[in-house]
């Protein structure tokens, strides 16, 4: 089996091969988190490479988004990849092992056109290494964009498309993550916000809370025994149509950093606002949230002509001729995003924890894009765990949280006796591939 080219494995990484330390400092945090790094393979020695901090990754002209990658030392599989979510395999050009890098990269919805350029110029270099063996290369799609634009990629790629079950496709990717690479989960607290977790196989039963548009919360059992046992419609989708409503925020990164510049207590209504202390008897400190935009009430006259004179936080020129421009809005877009992600996430950590509590789960993983290594939704995600079970249960997350899909997708392609405790050995050898997923 060939690999994809040196070009190829460069233009999608830009990345330093260096391993992570085994300490982190807090200031060091926010990298660890933000950046996961990219991950090498056998699966027996693999480990995530940590990038450059003085190169971070960035956007490229093809309008991907270079995530951490992970090597493999021993491993020979050619290429996955998606069109929201691409993952695909190359080999080392300066290494002598025969495993490689899994490369990871996110392309928005609306440049499907760019995505699929990139997945035909590694469809080109395969071609090229593999003659007429570029045959047998088939796509591995799952999720929405597997039905979405089917018809699309097997237009443009003119290969054979093979759509996977994405809840079995998300369990096998999570179950990946947790058994065969090391420093890839974590948990957080705030003496330690990244206390890393050792891979383990000893892993079920757990509860995997998936945070995409919305959310699904799936038991898993053992080994592709799950069920899905509830969920809930107010999810990333939810935090995206309402700030967008309410704050000039035109992607989802925007949005996350108007929150960490935010407020909060400016717009919710708080113990201390209450009370005007912490209500130590049952545990409540002054700054927990008493009620989620409770203030706005309060302000509501006031709220309410802002919201009609400017629109938000549009800039519109009013009858009268005067422009609201210098207008200050009377709550601030920066307050108004922060609020809006602890209602968000707080809901979802409760409601994830009466499930674990009801089906007697004691480890609860959290995956999905909302995620997306953003320090604050991880606090307060772990600390609703933590106060609700008062300390009983942990709240898990993963460096590789938005491409579970992708990953599982990946694995299903494999070798038998693929991964360091033949982790995935029941599965069949097949052709190699290119997969999909979109959240």
């Amino acid at each position: 089996m060939a690999s994809v080219s040196e070009a190829a494995a460069a233009d999608a990484r830009k990345l330093k091969d260096r391993r992570l330390p085994m300490e982190r400092k807090p200031s060091t945090i926010d990298q660890t988190i933000l950046s996961p790094g990219t991950v090498f393979i056998n699966v027996q020695g693999a480990f995530i490479v940590d990038e450059d901090p003085a190169n971070p990754p960035t956007l490229t002209d093809d309008g991907a988004q270079h995530d951490t990658d992970i090597r493999l030392p021993n491993h020979q599989t050619i290429i996955g990849g998606s069109l929201a979510k691409l993952v695909y395999f190359s080999h080392e050009p300066s290494s002598t092992d025969p495993g490689g890098r899994l490369n990871f990269l996110k392309y928005e919805t609306d440049q499907i056109d760019q995505c699929l350029a990139f997945i035909r110029r590694l469809q080109k270099e395969f071609q090229i290494q593999n003659g007429s063996a570029s045959a047998k290369m088939s796509i591995m799609a799952t999720g929405g964009g597997a039905y979405k634009y089917y018809d699309e990629m097997k237009r443009v790629l003119g290969v054979e498309i093979l759509r996977e079950d994405e809840m079995d496709c998300l369990i096998m990717g999570l179950d990946f993550f947790i058994k065969e690479i090391p420093r890839e989960v974590f948990t957080y607290d705030d003496s330690d916000p990244t206390h890393f977790e050792e891979a383990r196989a000893d892993i079920y039963p757990y509860l995997l809370v998936n945070i995409g548009s919305g959310v699904s919360m799936i038991k898993v059992s053992g080994l592709r025994e799950f069920e899905r046992i509830g969920g809930t419609s107010l999810g990333g989708g939810t935090l995206w149509g309402l700030l967008s409503l309410l704050t000039g925020a035109r992607t989802f990164e925007d949005m996350l950093k108007m929150a960490e510049k935010g407020d909060n207590g400016a717009v919710d209504m708080l113990v201390g606002d209450i009370y005007g202390t912490d209500y130590s008897k049952i545990g409540l400190k002054s700054t927990t949230i008493a009620s989620s935009f409770g203030k706005v009430f309060k302000m509501k006259r006031q709220g309410e002509n802002q919201a009609e004179d400017h629109g938000g936080l549009s800039h519109e020129t009013r009858e009268d001729g005067n422009d609201n421009a210098d207008s200050q809005p009377v709550f601030k877009p920066e307050d108004i995003s922060r609020s809006l992600l602890y209602a968000v996430s707080n809901n979802i950590g409760q409601i994830a924890y009466l499930q674990s509590e009801k089906h007697k789960l004691e480890h609860i993983y959290f995956g999905g894009s909302f995620i997306r290594g953003h320090r604050q939704t991880i606090q307060t995600l772990s600390y609703a765990i933590n106060f609700w079970s008062k300390g009983e249960k942990k709240a898990y997350f993963l460096r590789h949280e938005g491409y579970l899909g992708s990953v599982g997708a990946f694995l299903k392609r494999q070798p038998k006796n693929w991964g360091r405790r033949n982790s995935f050995e029941e599965y069949p050898v097949v052709r190699p591939t290119i997969q999909h997923q979109e959240d």
